[in-house]
């Protein structure tokens, strides 16, 4: 209907000088600025067996804007590749999938890939800042696999495929580290959380390392002896789920009601629902790093909520362990809380390529979660850089839709273009503010 009128709508298809998915062509320009390209290249270059032949480090940057555009498999690199004027040349499905294999295949590019992705995370940080306190969220997600996959393999929610374990940076929203496992990896293995504790601080710029004061986060799984040395040794802070153990579960009982304070907000505000205690003089810590608390906190179950045997006079408790030296509970009680935020990365990353693996062999899976955080750190860097308000922090879907997904039309005048975005959509100026703030960012040297 238009205008209260029947309207009835002729395809044809013979545009010329339109483009689809436009705004996509910002996060290559994102990565171009930020040396992510060069920095592949560079790393990359033993790769590329033609002298004619495509870049093994562009073909990687394609494949990473593909995955943030939305993009679930190498065959969608066709959605962009018909349009070289915005996007440049293009590999094909084969040789974007022999690039892929190449990395697997040859030892030292894997971490040659990692290591390109800190190298523009460092330019990213001089132009941004480097946070003053970084926290390393890790945690443990589940992703199907609904065929025969190398080291796929039954999880304990009964499913079957991987069981990967992620690291991010609270505080720049950005993608660290992420280690591919089978289904049946366990969820406090102490190795695995070393190794991409490890990765993780390898992504941190050696100018920054030092200056940070960085906290490891994480649930129960990471709760272990090993863990928790290996932090310290690292001057590392740790901030764990702790286990409600019988002795932990003796102190909170044997807690007098006075010596409960109030959980508190976001916001800094005392919570309604919500105290917590320190239990550190009262439970035997020995065996842990010199400096370990253990604070816990109770609650009322929200309406309809089930009650476990462990929980008491209608209370529900937690605890953590930490070795942490604020002196307020409540502050450390609430740092903890906010390790909830994982769940929104690894939800963005499941939407931006790591729900579907899609190769067969377990190696080049590991490659492409590779590529998945170089997607996962474009959209962070295109957002910081370049966008503001809503869209600064909207989710990768919403971002497609508004954003990246938009059509235009390309019009030429010598070697020179100009993409024409449509001037009734909502959101054309903040688009095209992106693109012109991008090119005042100083170049990379």
């Amino acid at each position: 209907m238009r205008d209260g009128r029947p309207v009835t709508v002729e395809v044809t298809a013979d545009g010329a000088g339109l483009v689809s998915h436009a705004g996509s062509a910002l996060l290559g320009q994102v990565a171009d600025q930020l040396g992510l390209t060069r920095a592949l290249s560079t790393r990359l270059r033993v790769l590329k067996q033609r002298r004619r032949g495509h870049d093994p480090g562009r073909v990687i940057c394609d494949l990473a804007v593909m995955l943030a555009d939305g993009g679930e498999c190498v065959s969608d690199l066709g959605a962009v590749r018909e349009q070289d004027a915005l996007f440049g040349e293009v590999a094909s499905d084969s040789t974007a999938f022999r690039t892929v294999d190449r990395i697997a295949s040859t030892p030292g590019m894997l971490d040659a890939l990692r290591a390109a992705h800190a190298c523009a995370r460092e330019r990213y940080w001089e132009l941004c800042g480097a946070p003053e306190r970084l926290t390393i969220d890790v945690d443990a997600t589940l992703i199907t696999a609904h065929s025969e996959k190398e080291n796929a393999a039954g999880n304990y929610k009964h499913g079957y495929g991987f069981h990967p374990l992620g690291a991010y940076a609270d505080e720049t929203r950005e993608a660290l580290a992420m280690l591919l496992r089978p289904g049946n990896a366990g969820a406090n293995t102490a190795a695995d959380h070393v190794t991409v504790i490890d990765r993780s601080l390898a992504q941190i710029p050696d100018a920054n390392i030092e200056m940070i004061e960085i906290l490891v986060r994480a649930d129960s799984a990471g709760a272990t002896h090993t863990t928790a040395d290996h932090c310290q040794r690292c001057d590392l802070r740790f901030s764990f789920g702790y286990d409600l153990t019988d002795q932990v579960r003796s102190a909170i009982l044997k807690t007098p009601e006075d010596a409960w304070i109030r959980a508190l907000d976001q916001d800094d505000s005392e919570r309604a629902n919500g105290q917590v205690v320190e239990l550190t003089d009262h439970v035997e810590l020995g065996t842990w790093p010199k400096g370990s608390r253990v604070i816990a906190r109770r609650e009322r179950p929200h309406p309809g909520a089930q009650l476990s045997f462990t929980d008491h006079d209608g209370y529900r408790f937690q605890a953590i362990l930490t070795d942490q030296v604020d002196t307020d509970i409540a502050v450390l009680e609430r740092r903890h809380r906010q390790r909830a935020r994982v769940e929104d990365r690894i939800r963005d990353d499941k939407d931006t390529g790591l729900q579907k693996l899609p190769f067969r062999a377990f190696a080049l899976n590991e490659v492409w979660v590779e590529i998945v955080m170089l997607a996962h750190d474009l959209i962070v860097w295109t957002q910081a850089l370049c966008l503001d308000g809503e869209l600064a922090n909207a989710a990768p879907k919403r971002l497609r839709y508004r954003l990246l997904h938009v059509a235009g039309r390309l019009a030429f005048s010598g070697r020179a273009a100009k993409l024409h975005l449509p001037a009734r959509w909502p959101w054309t100026e903040a688009l095209k503010a992106a693109f012109e703030k991008l090119k005042t960012l100083p170049a990379t040297a």
